[in-house]
């Protein structure tokens, strides 16, 4: 292949909207330009927030882009959901910065996937190569692409990065024509418990699905309440800007899906899910009102209606939450891939994620035999 030259461009944003979409395909929703765009645009992910856009490009003939990666110098290690603090701390007391480290990802969103956007496959490993470039070129301590999609791990394997494995839960649908058609795939005892959990959580209350044009601002402002409750509690602050929700309802309210909980007419919780290609994908929850199973209701048992009246092959429901199990999400790998420049601090992560890995490999092993589902000859 001949020779590639790679830029750095000053945000999603700069490129036009197709040209980067035929990089990154359509499949995931998270990796659009309209999604990286609205992060950036409504001040959710910029340098004052500690993520400053620095996508990286591959152009092709007539200057159109034939690869790109979504890339963010970060200041700090908030919003990543791969926790790398205790490396920050270990490299800062032998006497390195961590800060700033580049971070291949899509900001605040656990959610796997491509973080090579090639159009052609032969420029996938160049982007590994132009990320290196920016640690070394830049002074950089590191580089991390987070939740990778699986068929990228031998990529980065190859190019030398080291890979760390971690675990979430997503439902998977096994060609149900309804919600009782998977409950008949549980025992008869958790067949029961999630009856009668549905049953007092919605009681009093309705529940609305709302996507597309019917999304309104009034919508938007019953959930930003939501969401600023549910992320003063989690992180201190929210990550994203009421901008935000509002470019997402502008730019791709079609796969968008908002579902919430209405008492006498009044909503007191929500949930923030994206459609993709066979993909439901959980984001967002909050509650303004205190009601015991009320989160599964919206979050868990919505989406999987909301999955099988489109077809769709799976539910993810965002970084972890072991809860997920017994109500039929079943633990699988994620991963993401990390770059070390300096040869000794590399070695001891090395040693760590190799420990971590056969962890997190026996724990899935041990989850997975937790499972509601029906084992052979059991109870029907």
């Amino acid at each position: 292949m001949s020779e590639v030259v790679a830029r750095i461009a000053p945000g999603v944003a700069s490129f036009e909207a197709e040209a980067w979409d035929r990089c990154a395909g359509a499949g995931n929703p998270f990796l659009t330009h309209a999604f990286l765009s609205a992060l950036e645009e409504s001040g959710s992910a910029t340098v004052g927030t500690g993520w400053q856009p620095v996508p990286i490009a591959i152009d092709g003939e007539g200057g159109a882009p034939a690869a790109v990666m979504p890339a963010y110098l970060k200041s700090h290690s908030q919003g990543e959901y791969v926790f790398d603090h205790a490396w920050a701390h270990a490299f800062e007391q032998a006497g390195g910065d961590y800060y700033p480290k580049l971070q291949i990802a899509v900001p605040f969103t656990p959610v796997p996937g491509r973080r090579l956007l090639a159009r052609r496959p032969e420029l996938a490993p160049a982007l590994i190569g132009a990320a290196e470039a920016v640690v070394r070129q830049n002074g950089l301590s590191s580089a991390h692409a987070t939740f990778i999609a699986e068929e990228e791990v031998g990529l980065f394997e190859k190019a030398g990065w080291l890979i760390r494995v971690d675990s979430q839960f997503h439902w998977s649908n096994r060609g149900y024509a309804g919600f009782e058609d998977f409950l008949a795939d549980l025992s008869s005892r958790k067949r029961k418990a999630i009856r009668k959990e549905r049953a007092a959580a919605l009681e009093g209350l309705t529940v609305e699905h709302v996507t597309g044009a019917a999304i309104t601002e009034a919508h938007w402002d019953a959930f930003w309440a939501f969401y600023q409750d549910t992320g003063s509690r989690k992180w201190g602050r929210p990550y994203l800007t009421r901008r935000f929700f509002s470019l997402l309802g502008e730019r791709m309210a079609d796969r968008v899906l908002l579902i919430f909980a209405r008492e006498a007419g009044r909503p007191i919780a929500g949930a923030l899910n994206l459609v993709g290609a066979d993909t439901l994908y959980g984001r967002y929850w909050g509650t303004v009102a205190e009601v015991p199973g009320l989160h599964f209701e919206i979050c868990y048992y919505q989406a999987i209606e909301a999955a099988i009246a489109r077809g769709l092959a799976r539910v993810e429901a965002g970084a972890q939450g072991a809860h997920k199990l017994s109500r039929g999400y079943a633990p699988v790998p994620t991963w993401s891939a990390h770059f070390i420049a300096d040869r000794n601090f590399r070695g001891a992560v090395a040693d760590f994620l190799a420990r971590e890995r056969a962890a997190v490999t026996h724990e899935i092993a041990e989850l997975r035999e937790m499972t509601p589902f029906r084992k052979s000859g059991a109870d029907a």
